[in-house]
């Protein structure tokens, strides 16, 4: 039975994240086939656009998972979501994802995104935590943390098989309501 997570619109001057469609499957497989993007993430490059319409039904319509739309061409450029935090279970807390094209990777496109789930996070959901759990060496990802306010709590030592059954270091960061709500 198809289940869908609903999600609220939340834009800035650039950016609007939404709902994920069937339609955005071109314009998903178009940035989640670059070997650079899902790699990052720790998910296999898209094969066709049929494995990123999987991925929206699957997995973006079941979360709470938006795709960031760049609101000057309308596609979608990347997503953004909340999941189950393993490692936090008993209070209330989520783990924020996201991966971005490449084509738009280094102009503080997910700085924004993040910002705008943080308010949407503690001031509407009530959460009391949000933690990022990033491959190690995924620096661009760890400066994204950093810049929205992140606190780094260390290296969790071989912790993550990848798609590829690699399994990596993961570096763990948190951003506690009480932070969010002093920088505010």
């Amino acid at each position: 039975m198809f289940r869908k997570v609903k999600v609220p619109q939340i834009e800035n001057e650039r950016i609007l994240l939404r709902s994920w469609t069937r339609k955005d499957a071109p314009d998903l497989y178009e940035y989640a086939k670059d070997p650079r993007v899902g790699p990052a993430a720790g998910w296999a490059p898209h094969r066709s656009v049929g494995d990123s319409r999987l991925i929206i039904e699957d997995v973006y319509l079941q979360r709470m998972d938006w795709a960031i739309v760049d609101k000057a061409t309308g596609k979608a450029i990347g997503n953004i979501g909340f999941d189950e935090d393993v490692i936090r279970r008993r209070i209330n807390s989520k783990e924020l994802g996201y991966s971005l094209s490449r084509e738009y990777w280094g102009q503080g496109i997910v700085t924004e995104a993040v910002e705008l789930l943080k308010d949407y996070a503690f001031r509407t959901m009530g959460l009391e935590c949000i933690t990022l759990r990033i491959e190690d060496n995924n620096i661009a990802s760890r400066r994204v943390a950093e810049k929205c306010g992140f606190h780094f709590e260390g290296i969790l030592r071989y912790s993550y098989k990848r798609y590829d059954l690699r399994i990596s270091d993961m570096a763990c960061y948190s951003l506690l309501a009480a932070d969010y709500y002093e920088e505010k």
